[in-house]
């Protein structure tokens, strides 16, 4: 028995080294899956963003959807010119609007020689994956597609293209990549360009972190107590519009921020006439990054300040104000607007 101790002694210490090992390597594989399953969770609340295949097809108009160069059918509005067509607009609607926001504008160019285009971008409207976020880049791509589309339909029309709030980001974001585009002017109405660099930091981080903690939770923007527009009636039918999305996507929301801050960055880089319109009672887009942007266009814009305005210029009750004064550029670009509102830079 005694010289069997020695072997046990051993016997022990290797046992207990074993078991420290196992316990060690337990351990590690619990911190391994502790970490696993946080990056899995962080995987888990990705912002989502729909899928963009450039190039895969050549985009098209057919009937009455635009089809994407990714193949997305996108539903297309066209208001025609009452007589002879002498200019065309195309218009980039607004975050959780779609095409058919611009009835009353178009409707009233129509009658002044412009035939109006308008699809629902994706991600809104009766577009494919709506309330998806679409992302600017495919966003920018549609807008510079459809814009060839529409200059070799109209070969000898001046092309405009008109963006409002959100639209009026993928309008700049669009042509500041695209200086060759048969464009003669872009229009940016009440111009979303409170993103990035213009955004308070704090107010991009919380985005962000909400972001990506939970994308998938939605928000209406009551609680804001912030007013589009003065016009009531028309406030309460884009809320019984069932394509009209009023609980937003929180990564949503984070997506179109990017945007705007991409807009604002490549602003500097927009080499065509522009109009900038903007309401002194909007309370969605701040004046500052407005004013900022106009300042950072490589060119002195036409502005005009409406004291009546409200962030949705095209729809408030002073609209025709500035339909007219859209159309006034359009047709005698030199010439003062009719509402006599036009600010020096």
């Amino acid at each position: 028995y005694d010289h069997a101790k020695p072997l046990h002694r051993q016997i022990c210490k290797i046992s207990h080294i074993i078991n420290s090992s196992l316990g060690m390597i337990r351990h590690h594989l619990t911190a391994s899956a502790r970490i696993l399953c946080a990056v899995a969770c962080l995987a888990a609340c990705t912002p989502r963003v729909q899928d963009f295949q450039p190039g895969l097809i050549p985009a098209a108009i057919t009937g009455s959807n635009f089809i994407t160069e990714d193949g997305k059918k996108l539903p297309l509005k066209i208001w025609p010119a009452k007589s002879e067509s002498k200019a065309v607009i195309i218009a980039l609607h607004g975050f959780n609007m779609y095409s058919r926001y611009f009835d009353d504008a178009a409707a009233w160019w129509s009658g002044q020689s412009i035939t109006t285009y308008a699809y629902d971008q994706r991600g809104f409207g009766a577009s494919p994956e709506a309330r998806i976020w679409g992302g600017s880049a495919a966003l920018a791509a549609d807008a510079r597609a459809f814009v060839a589309l529409i200059t070799q339909r109209h070969p000898d029309k001046a092309i405009y293209v008109l963006g409002e709030s959100m639209g009026a980001a993928v309008a700049v974001l669009a042509l500041a990549e695209a200086s060759k585009a048969r464009v003669a002017g872009i229009i940016l109405v009440a111009p979303g360009m409170w993103g990035g660099k213009s955004m308070h930091p704090m107010l991009r981080f919380g985005l962000w972190l909400s972001a990506h903690t939970m994308p998938w939770k939605t928000a209406t923007g009551s609680g804001l107590k912030r007013r589009a527009s003065d016009n009531i009636p028309m406030l309460r039918a884009l809320g019984k519009d069932p394509l009209i999305i009023r609980q937003t996507r929180i990564d949503a929301v984070y997506g179109v921020t990017e945007l705007m801050g991409h807009a604002y960055e490549a602003a500097p880089k927009l080499q065509y006439p522009t109009m900038v319109l903007y309401g002194e009672h909007d309370e969605i887009v701040p004046a500052g990054p407005v004013h900022e942007t106009i300042a950072r266009l490589p060119a002195e814009p036409r502005f005009a300040l409406y004291p009546d305005g409200w962030h949705m210029l095209l729809r408030d009750l002073q609209a025709e104000v500035v339909w007219k004064d859209i159309a006034a550029w359009i047709h005698q670009p030199n010439m003062a607007l009719p509402s006599g509102l036009q600010q020096n830079r």
